[in-house]
């Protein structure tokens, strides 16, 4: 079995290249596709060595600073890979790469973090960041992201399965593509964290500081009860944002070592968490260091996080609304109730999303659905045999 795994772009090792390293342990032999590879060397580790194909993307002008621009072009790009020699397609899809092209006698299995967000939801978002509000720029802009709106559906025919990342996205994956998706959750590195009973009274959260994560909400949470104390962890655009509003309560240590979270999250009272994820790994990391959290409760979050009240052995408290007073009414909540969450617990729940959780599902799920295809596929040689 010849196997092809496509993956939108490398840039960075983040969640999306989590679920690409797993998949490259289960098909250590398979071939790499993606969009652009500008990943440094330092970050190249979870490659096991395997140097990508990449598209004409790659070496457009400023492609390595501003790739996202090229979003418009991106689905000419990811169907110009050859992949008529593979007998088992998988694709690692946020963007684009489910959108390859395969024939009737390849499976194409398409694992999906979310449905392109930067042509549906995250369209504003995308052309506030490249500039293309405005102008006859912006039209074009806006044009060819409707143009992929209509691609993208038409798309999801060419995939014989799709496995969304949680719940939440199969939800969208059925709005998107009026398609069933199964769910198997991505990877979590719960061994790299461990277990801590005591805990110490601060509270943490830890993100890149970008406007969809709501620091700024915790932030401003966090100064209204000047009796807490708060340690931010992570830097990105809005920390200047959050640096003015923070107060003396709030503690902002930027980007730092993995060492120093990790110690961090194993001490923290519990772990805050204010956005609408498709699945968000640090409450599960956080989790899995005995930490309980307070979250949004919409998205991802839902299905990491066993809600107070709802669930025997809860893990964390939701607050419904991304308003201070939510947070601040959740925060309490918590406190009342502390005696009601044990870090054993919340560290068994976190177990549920481990990595040998994950390949033991995906592989299982892939090896099903070949043996079944190649089934089908020689059950229609003989039909064919029999007619000729």
């Amino acid at each position: 079995m010849k196997v092809a795994i496509v993956h939108d772009w490398l840039v960075g090792y983040a969640g999306a290249e989590r679920v690409l390293e797993q998949l490259i342990f289960i098909f250590p032999d398979a071939d790499l596709y993606t969009i652009c590879d500008f990943l440094p060397d330092e970050e190249r580790f979870f490659l096991q060595g395997k140097r990508p194909s990449t598209s004409f993307i790659q070496k457009l002008p400023k492609a390595r600073s501003h790739y996202r621009s090229y979003l418009p072009l991106m689905p000419l790009a990811i169907e110009q890979f050859d992949l008529s020699g593979y007998d088992l397609i998988i694709s690692s899809s946020h963007a684009v790469a489910k959108g390859v092209l395969t024939g009737p006698d390849q499976l194409h299995i398409s694992y999906v973090h979310s449905p392109i967000r930067y042509a549906w939801d995250l369209q504003h978002q995308y052309l506030r960041e490249s500039n293309l509000e405005r102008g006859m720029k912006g039209w074009v802009a806006k044009w060819l992201l409707h143009k992929i709106r209509l691609w993208d559906p038409r798309t999801g025919n060419g995939v014989d399965h799709f496995i969304a990342n949680s719940d939440f996205i199969a939800r969208r994956i059925k709005k998107v593509y009026r398609r069933t998706a199964d769910v198997i959750y991505p990877p979590v590195d719960v061994s790299s964290f461990t277990l801590r009973d005591k805990k110490d009274a601060f509270y943490l959260t830890a993100s890149r500081l970008v406007p969809y994560k709501r620091i700024d909400l915790i932030i401003d949470a966090f100064r209204s009860m000047p009796d807490k104390q708060l340690v931010v962890f992570g830097d990105g655009p809005d920390m200047e944002k959050v640096r003015s509003r923070a107060s003396p309560n709030i503690q902002l240590l930027g980007y730092q070592p993995f060492d120093v979270l990790r110690d961090h999250m194993q001490r923290a009272r519990a772990f805050l968490f204010a956005a609408e994820e498709d699945f968000g790994i640090a409450p599960v990391e956080a989790q899995a260091c005995g930490t309980p959290v307070v979250a949004f409760g919409k998205g991802g979050a839902l299905e990491t996080i066993r809600g107070l009240g709802e669930l025997e052995a809860p893990t964390g408290v939701f607050f419904e609304q991304q308003t201070v007073q939510s947070v601040v009414e959740a925060v309490k909540l918590f406190e009342r109730e502390m005696e009601c969450f044990s870090a054993a617990n919340c560290r068994e729940n976190a177990i549920r999303f481990s990595t040998d959780s994950f390949c033991n599902q995906f592989r299982a799920f892939a090896l099903t659905k070949y043996e079944s295809f190649l089934k089908d596929k020689q059950y229609r040689y003989n039909r064919a045999d029999q007619a000729s």
